[in-house]
């Protein structure tokens, strides 16, 4: 895929991730197509990076792989005995106490996590593999748009692991519990077709045209009024944990503050 942030001075640019930011539309690149955008702690802390470097003008961030591959999961490197250079290995991890496993999860995490903040929209341009931390980065995402040659899987239950990249939350709630389940456990490939079908890409393009599609749906979320978007985002993405009471109070809620704010009484 040719970059279209290429002729932006990045904001961030190490460990396989950039990120440029052209007024109110942020681009984050994995930028390690040799690799096919394999994951590590040093990509998941420049993404992390990447989130807190965010400018407040930034209303949608798209998210994207060079090369054929969105992301072929993690660096291979880190299944083998000696691991990465200066990051623990499976087996450090293994014998640290629960509290230590617990916490050095949870900062792997962070790369994953900023992506549905309710200031800003999300959304993963996602063409060719897109496996295990690489669908669960995607499913971080807000929105996906996918190419036709999309490849998901969920291929960390077949090593003997879960999916621990914050994946497991949004893929229930976007295909239902018995197709996650099922998706997981047999770490079969997902097409784009069954990706649209099921709810887990919002639509597929040919592989040339997704990044026209994705700055197309970009353009979209920029030409709606800013705040309604951010109330809007925060009432859908709250509704699943309300009853439906209280997503009607959420709505009044909502609305009054729109209402004010549109007459120029707001706070």
């Amino acid at each position: 895929m040719a970059s279209p942030d290429q002729d932006l001075a990045p904001v961030l640019d190490k460990d396989g991730v950039r990120l440029t930011v052209d007024d109110a539309l942020a681009t984050v690149t994995l930028t390690n197509p040799a690799k096919r955008n394999a994951q590590s702690p040093a990509l998941w802390r420049a993404l992390a990076e990447a989130g807190r470097l965010l400018p407040g003008s930034v209303r949608v961030v798209v998210l994207r792989g060079e090369g054929k591959s969105f992301s072929a999961g993690l660096d291979r490197q880190m299944f083998t005995p000696e691991g990465i250079p200066g990051e623990p290995t499976f087996i450090d991890l293994a014998r640290r106490d629960d509290a230590g496993i617990d916490a050095t999860i949870a900062e792997y995490q962070e790369a994953f996590t900023w992506w549905r903040r309710t200031d800003v929209v999300s959304i993963a341009a996602v063409q060719g593999h897109a496996i295990g931390a690489g669908f669960q980065l995607a499913l971080g995402c807000d929105l996906r748009v996918v190419a036709d040659d999309v490849q998901f899987a969920m291929r960390e239950t077949s090593l003997g692991l879960v999916p621990d990249l914050t994946g497991t939350h949004p893929l229930v709630g976007l295909v239902g519990y018995a197709r996650a389940l099922e998706i997981c456990v047999t770490g079969r490939f997902v097409g784009a077709g069954e990706a649209v079908s099921s709810g887990l890409a919002n639509l597929a393009v040919p592989a040339a045209e997704l990044d026209a599609a994705t700055r197309d749906l970009a353009a979209a979320v920029l030409a709606a009024p800013r705040d309604a978007v951010v109330e809007t985002k925060g009432l859908l993405r709250g509704a699943a944990g309300r009853s439906y009471e209280e997503q009607r109070v959420a709505e009044r809620a909502a609305q009054a503050r729109r209402l004010r704010d549109l007459a120029g009484i707001g706070e």
